[in-house]
């Protein structure tokens, strides 16, 4: 089987089949294509069979001379291993190069939070919303990602009818199209109906999306990623500004005041216990911090 016939078809494949996100998906065309176009530039490979894992050790090579981060190197192969696990499944090749090619591991990256005095600063005065309908979306966007600790592409295809105001929860579509149910409280369930109402006064045919521009039109990825930034500008000196910092904080914040680490897996819709565990690393290293600056003998 040609190179050119392979990448169509896993494409599909994963889009259809395995639902992958849209991030996702494009990484692993971009990263397939640089693959094979190595492939035939360097070794004049054009088949999958003639493949080896030489030539796979030999591309992460060249990639980590060039700098590559080992984060952006395990992507990479995640993205080869995975199409030569459905190429042994569709039987279009016997043999899997990729087991002899060694993952290589990435730092451990703790997430990043605001501290619970910042979350209150926001919409307290240290940072100024817009005026009238458009400073409403700005106060949930970041209401909802903090209260909820859904994803920016979760908040933006958020619709009306996701608000379950008699159960008091709100559905989030996931990754995958996997459904989950997160709890949300009476002031957000509140300040939700309300805002509905205005859309509604504002917009005679308002889109079915629970949150929208101040032109009726629904929100869309970038927009949430710039009102996050700028308000977070006002609150914090971290580095990153991004609506994950609210996503990383609604799971500290959940943690510290108690909460089990399950019930979080859940409301993350995090498919399994090991990617939410790393939130207990934070709440160590603050342990630490509590008992360097306390301990006599610290």
């Amino acid at each position: 089987m040609v190179f050119a016939e392979i990448i169509p078809e896993f494409l599909r494949y994963i889009r259809f089949e395995k639902r992958m996100s849209d991030h996702t998906f494009l990484a692993y065309q971009n990263d397939l294509t640089s693959f094979f176009t190595f492939l035939e530039s360097q070794y004049e490979l054009t088949g999958i069979g003639e493949v080896k894992h030489t030539h796979i050790r030999s591309w992460l090579a060249g990639l980590k001379e060039a700098q590559c981060s080992e984060r952006t190197l395990q992507r990479k192969i995640s993205a080869v291993k995975s199409l030569y696990k459905y190429l042994l499944r569709t039987g279009a090749v016997t043999v899997n190069p990729t087991r002899l090619v060694l993952t290589p591991k990435a730092p451990a990256r703790l997430p990043v939070f605001l501290e619970e005095q910042q979350t209150e600063l926001i919409g307290g005065g240290a940072t100024a919303f817009a005026e009238g309908f458009e400073g409403v979306t700005e106060y949930l966007i970041l209401e909802l990602l903090y209260q909820t600790g859904m994803r920016r592409a979760e908040l933006v295809q958020l619709k009306e009818a996701d608000v379950e105001y008699s159960r008091q929860q709100i559905r989030v579509l996931g990754k995958r199209n996997k459904e989950r149910m997160v709890p949300a409280g009476d002031a957000l369930l509140a300040e939700l109906k309300a805002y509905t109402e205005l859309k509604r006064k504002n917009f005679n045919q308002a889109e079915p999306f629970l949150l929208c521009l101040k032109t009726g039109k629904r929100l869309y990825a970038q927009y949430v990623y710039r009102v996050v930034q700028k308000h977070l500008k006002g609150v914090t000196t971290l580095t990153k500004k991004s609506p994950h910092v609210l996503r990383h904080t609604f799971a500290t914040h959940m943690l510290n005041n108690g909460a089990e680490l399950n019930a979080i897996k859940e409301m993350l819709g995090h498919s399994s216990l090991a990617a939410t565990q790393v939130y207990t690393h934070n709440n160590i290293e603050r342990l630490k911090e509590v008992y360097r600056k306390a301990h006599p003998k610290s």
